[in-house]
């Protein structure tokens, strides 16, 4: 089956966002984004997946729109299964075990563990539907914060006086960084294992290959993506989603990217994530104590007013996703941050909510 016209552009159609809306036309400063995150939801729902139905697929989808309070999107889904759902099989043997552990990952992400994981198997899904299953309800959780951001912003009045662009700094001095340690989290290199089979290259397909050398320069030695490979399709959306929000010129700046992943995976617990973007964010920043904050309450971290007021929104939008609404945007206005950078700002927070679920979720951190 392929999706129909009516899926598109999922994300405009439950933001309530039409054509001629100033919103919809600032999401498309970043079109690759929009696409691929379209192109993620078509991937995750209508791939063929052995052992992993379309029907079972869009249940566990309803499921997690439910559980997050996504009223716009749980239609959206129930819509597409009743559409479906006389064409296809019945609800598989496997599915209370993929609802139970769906529903874990969208409300307590933390909990997450390996014997969460080895239930699915022992309910009969293979490796590669289980990376399936767990890039679709990673993915959920960066959909529907997206969309909630984007009603969010929607409703906020433009800000007509930003805050003057501050005054150019001298280049800062090679940062000599050292180890941080707090609460469990660090900013040393830490490595990741995976609890599922990753593909091996030996004898990985053209398709597979391919799409890990898009992916990342050294994905062909990485767990993380040797595992996600299962899925050739769906992580070559994810990955150009993924790198086009994170490194793309303009926007808001790289560092405040790194910033908001940063509170993101502290807030979800994921140790992995939070070690490689506190390097990522102390490079590009040239200090770290914001870091140490993060590490102790990201709640209350920024060594700025502007640092602080996207540390906030960002653990809004990973906390209580269908509630932000303009006085979660306004403290940002008010640092100066148009629309394009709320924009960039909200896609990174969103976006470590599906890095997070399948970091901690899919294996564990290790000592480099």
């Amino acid at each position: 089956m392929t999706p129909t016209e009516s899926t598109l552009d999922v994300i405009d159609r439950a933001a309530g966002l039409s054509p001629d809306a100033a919103l919809y036309a600032a999401r498309r400063f970043r079109k690759t984004v929009v696409d691929h995150t379209q192109a993620s939801h078509d991937a995750l729902l209508f791939d063929a997946v052995d052992g992993l139905s379309t029907a079972d697929r869009l249940r566990v989808a309803q499921c997690c729109c439910e559980a997050a309070g996504a009223a716009s999107l749980t239609q959206h889904y129930q819509a597409l299964l009743s559409d479906v759902i006389q064409d296809l099989e019945p609800p598989s043997p496997s599915l209370p075990a993929m609802l139970r552990w769906a529903e874990l990952l969208i409300r307590e992400p933390r909990r997450g563990d390996r014997a969460a994981l080895q239930a699915l198997r022992d309910a009969g899904l293979p490796d590669a539907a289980i990376v399936a299953l767990a890039q679709l309800v990673a993915f959920l959780s960066y959909q529907t914060r997206v969309v909630s951001g984007l009603r969010a912003l929607a409703l906020t009045p433009a800000h007509s006086a930003p805050a003057a662009p501050a005054a150019p700094r001298a280049p800062a001095p090679a940062l000599q960084t050292t180890p941080i340690r707090i609460n469990g989290f660090t900013n040393e290199t830490l490595q990741w294992r995976s609890w599922l089979a990753p593909v091996k290259v030996e004898t990985a397909t053209p398709l597979q290959l391919e799409v890990l050398d898009e992916s990342h320069a050294q994905a062909r030695t990485s767990d993380y993506y040797l595992t996600l490979v299962h899925q050739p399709n769906m992580l070559r959306h994810r990955s150009a989603a993924y790198n086009a929000i994170m490194y793309a010129p303009g926007g808001a700046a790289r560092s405040e990217r790194e910033l908001g992943a940063l509170v993101v995976s502290v807030t979800n617990g994921c140790v992995y994530c939070t070690s490689v973007h506190a390097q990522r964010y102390t490079q590009l920043a040239r200090r770290d104590d914001t870091v140490t904050q993060v590490f102790t309450d990201p709640a209350a971290a920024g060594s700025s007013e502007r640092e602080r007021a996207i540390a906030r929104f960002a653990q809004a939008v990973t906390l209580q996703p269908y509630r932000l609404c303009p006085d979660d945007v306004a403290p940002l206005q008010a640092q100066g941050m148009g629309i394009e950078e709320i924009i960039d700002l909200l896609h990174a927070t969103a976006i470590f909510g599906w890095a997070n679920r399948l970091m901690h979720n899919l294996g564990e951190p290790a000592v480099a």
